[in-house]
């Protein structure tokens, strides 16, 4: 009974310490990474993305209310709240590993749940980049600069690399996914921009149309946007 007790309380400490401690990843990073356990547990570290991963959630939530975010209905929105709690929590392991493996091969001498535990308190800038994300191209290369600096100011502080190794690699791969974000939200933008353009197109060439003269014009429509997109 007292095991239980004790246990219960341990727990209530560990969620009533997420804003402290993410406030102080966000505003000192390189005295919270100095500061930080390397080892204790992968509870505590997954409590505070759980945490962090709720508030994410919740903003995400927030947003698709206002018509930007992530979501694209107000279901998603509201399935979000569910889903991303659990899906830090289950990639956050992924992730751990990841950032593992890098740190080996950059000398450190540190293990998979110092890996974890770095990984883990990183998330805490999520919520704020969540809504960065709402910048246009610029809100994701913002938070994944602010990403790769707290790797880096973990690879020092925690895993003893040398900074400059450390933003060689880190930035290395900053680049990658830099690219790849600007690619891919050029590509959803224009094809936003295609279907809308595509959705003023057939509802001028469908009003007054009979059912039949109305499909025939959506079939011709369709094959418009695929040459256009063939082009």
């Amino acid at each position: 009974m007292e095991q239980e007790t004790r246990q219960s309380i341990d727990f209530n400490t560990i969620v009533r310490e997420i804003p402290a401690t993410a406030v102080k990843v966000i505003t000192n990073a390189t005295t919270f990474f100095r500061e930080m356990p390397k080892v204790g547990g992968f509870v505590e570290p997954l409590i505070f993305m759980v945490g962090i991963g709720i508030v994410t959630g919740v903003i995400n939530f927030i947003l698709s209310l206002f018509g930007v975010g992530y979501a694209q209905s107000f279901g998603m929105a509201l399935t979000s709240i569910v889903l991303t709690p659990i899906l830090v929590a289950i990639f956050g392991f992924v992730g751990a590993l990841i950032l593992f493996l890098i740190w080996k091969i950059l000398g450190s001498q540190e293990s998979y749940e110092t890996a974890y535990r770095c990984g883990a308190y990183v998330t805490a800038i999520s919520p704020i980049t969540t809504i960065l994300h709402i910048i246009p191209y610029l809100g994701s290369i913002l938070s994944l600069l602010w990403m790769t600096y707290l790797i880096v100011i973990a690879s020092s502080e925690v895993h003893n690399i040398q900074r400059k190794k450390a933003w060689i690699v880190f930035g290395i791969i900053f680049v990658i996914f830099a690219i790849m974000s600007l690619t891919s939200q050029f590509a959803a933008r224009r094809m936003a921009s295609r279907m809308e353009r595509f959705q003023q197109e057939m509802g001028k060439q469908m009003k007054d149309l009979s059912p039949e003269e109305a499909r025939k014009a959506a079939q011709d429509l369709l094959k418009q946007m695929q040459q256009r997109q063939q082009k």
